[in-house]
């Protein structure tokens, strides 16, 4: 491989199994960290089975068609039967009807195969967290690459463990999670890995046997075209908001639902949870059982260009997740000037810093007694707000990830020239 001077511009390719671009994590990470590579110069493709990210325009989207299998609008169905034809496919829809999860292992075969083809196109390989044997086999054998962990995902596994009151949920959450002893195979294969946060890296090298020297940390940056104050006045008395995946154990929802039932007794108070739970889910009996359907709201689903109107509309956020790698919804909230109460749970400390709150995970008690003390003290909310802000301004930046990112594919490049 010809040695690239530090000021060449980079041929980057970025992997995705999927790249929702309004729901998860992956796909908004690849939309805005493929924008600000290339904005810094390098030219950009990403490779993305569905739902497709939506790129800016000067990045390359190539896809990968699957049986998309998990797609929201006709889950679990195909669109056609004659698609079985294909071995791959019909390992992919075989695997799913046996209640695991194949979508990462599947793309990892169709990135290799189409890697395979275009070897000499790519300076650089990015993996985003799907870590499949194909994945490895373009390492060993393709192109130089490296991973992007944001979490260690046998957290949820063992949350939702905990959570499950059967013998046939425990076989059922086993069998969805049997990808995991492949993802930590190929994670040890690579060179470099990059997660979001120092906490990522310490669990994330715990849980899949891996020497910390090979993690580098990128905080994500904050997209500040939907995140931002919105300056209409002063905030509405005793309103709380929180974004959460309602059904998902690791997010704590049920513990701020306790909470405002707590705070209820002795004040005015309204929740705002910006999602839906399942319909007939943990979520929606407690709140039935908390009789506390009158003063919370779910929205559903909103656009990214609704979520700076609702934080205006809050009187300050909540953060009540179990565990998180990173943190996204803190630094969005802070982002938007809402002050901040989060748990201590995984990375949360460090993306919230000083400029909020911070209580025991799994702990409604805490959680009722600090949003009633921060609901009662206007003085302390403004001057959180503002901490917030200045926070995220300095830290949490798309065009600084971008730079350290390149700074480790240099290094990755490098490596793999010596071996």
């Amino acid at each position: 491989m010809k040695r690239k001077k530090n000021s060449d511009p980079l041929k980057i390719c970025l992997l995705t199994y999927r790249g929702n671009p309004n729901c998860g994590g992956q796909g908004v990470y690849i939309k805005h960290l493929s924008k600000a590579l290339s904005d810094l110069g390098h030219e950009v493709d990403v490779l993305s089975g569905p739902p497709y990210p939506h790129l800016d325009s000067n990045v390359r989207l190539h896809r990968l068609p699957s049986l998309d299998l998990y797609n929201a609008e006709h889950p679990f169905r195909l669109s056609k039967a004659s698609s079985l034809i294909n071995p791959l496919n019909m390992y992919e829809f075989l695997t799913m009807c046996l209640g695991r999860f194949p979508e990462p292992y599947t793309f990892g075969v169709r990135a290799y195969n189409y890697l395979q083809r275009h070897k000499k196109k790519y300076d650089i390989v990015h993996d985003n967290q799907c870590l499949a044997y194909g994945i490895g086999k373009i390492a060993q054998n393709v192109v130089p690459t490296i991973a992007t962990i944001h979490h260690p995902i046998t957290v949820d596994r063992q949350e939702e463990f905990k959570s499950a009151t059967s013998k046939w949920k425990i076989n059922k959450i086993k069998k969805w999670y049997s990808f995991i002893g492949m993802q930590k195979e190929v994670a040890r294969q690579l060179s470099h890995i990059v997660t979001v946060s120092e906490c990522s890296k310490i669990d994330i090298a715990k849980e899949f046997s891996i020497n910390e020297s090979k993690f580098r940390v990128v905080p994500n940056g904050i997209n500040r075209e939907f995140f931002y104050p919105v300056n209409n006045g002063s905030r509405p008395e005793n309103s709380i908001i929180v974004t959460n995946s309602a059904d998902t154990p690791l997010k704590g929802l049920r513990y701020l639902l306790e909470a405002v039932h707590l705070i209820r007794k002795k004040q005015p108070v309204h929740l705002t949870v910006i999602g839906e739970p399942k319909k007939n889910g943990t979520i929606k009996k407690l709140v039935a059982e908390l009789g506390i359907g009158n003063i919370v709201k779910f929205t559903g689903r909103i656009r990214n260009e609704e979520f700076a109107d609702y934080y205006a509309k809050a009187t300050l956020a909540v953060v009540p997740s179990l565990y998180e790698g990173f943190g996204l919804p803190a630094a969005e909230a802070m982002a938007c000037g809402v002050p901040l109460i989060s748990t201590s749970g995984g990375a949360l400390p460090e993306v919230v810093g000083d400029a909020g709150i911070i209580v025991p995970p799994a702990d409604a008690e805490a959680l009722a007694k600090e949003i009633i003390h921060l609901l009662n003290n206007p003085d302390q909310r403004k001057k959180m707000a503002q901490a917030g802000i200045e926070r995220v301004d300095a830290i949490f930046n798309w065009s600084k990830a971008a730079g350290d990112m390149v700074e480790i594919y240099r290094e990755a490049i490098d490596d793999y020239r010596r071996n």
